[in-house]
């Protein structure tokens, strides 16, 4: 069956997992700082243009091809035979964090074609606070992931 023919892949499909897992995640840390800092330029201006590039290449040329990365290494994973108990709790708690991951993935998109059109709609204070979710998803995804509370 082609699910069993997984199972000697199983290690190096973890490692690209975490690879592209920690790359996605680097981009949906550091996007939301950027705008934060392209709140304070004024539109129009030089620096705002250096921001709007470096925005749309971040996204672009990294985060959405390490979440396209994760999803498929973390599909791979859990068609691998053993991968997933569908019955324990923390898989669910797991599984929507990572919806919400893929939503704040969006968000981010939306905020960023936002400031290229010069539209943004929100506060330097609004990133800032936006800045901390995927820090609080990443860490209940690993403690699901790890730890298996329930």
């Amino acid at each position: 069956m082609v699910i069993d023919a997984l199972l000697p892949w199983l290690r190096w499909l973890i490692a690209f997992h975490i690879m592209s897992v920690m790359a996605w995640m680097a981009g949906l840390f550091y996007l939301p700082r950027l705008f934060v800092y392209h709140c304070q330029v004024a539109v129009g201006s030089q620096e705002s243009q250096r921001f709007k590039i470096m925005e749309r290449r971040l996204l672009k040329a990294i985060m959405t091809p390490a979440m396209c990365a994760s999803l498929f290494f973390g599909v791979l994973l859990v068609l691998t035979p053993g991968g997933v108990d569908w019955h324990a709790g923390w898989w669910h708690t797991k599984l929507t964090a990572v919806f919400c991951m893929f939503a704040f993935h969006g968000f981010c998109s939306r905020w960023c074609k936002d400031f290229a059109a010069d539209h943004n709609g929100h506060s330097e204070k609004f990133y800032r606070i936006a800045n901390e979710v995927p820090t609080i998803l990443m860490m209940v995804i690993v403690i699901m992931v790890v730890v298996r509370p329930f």
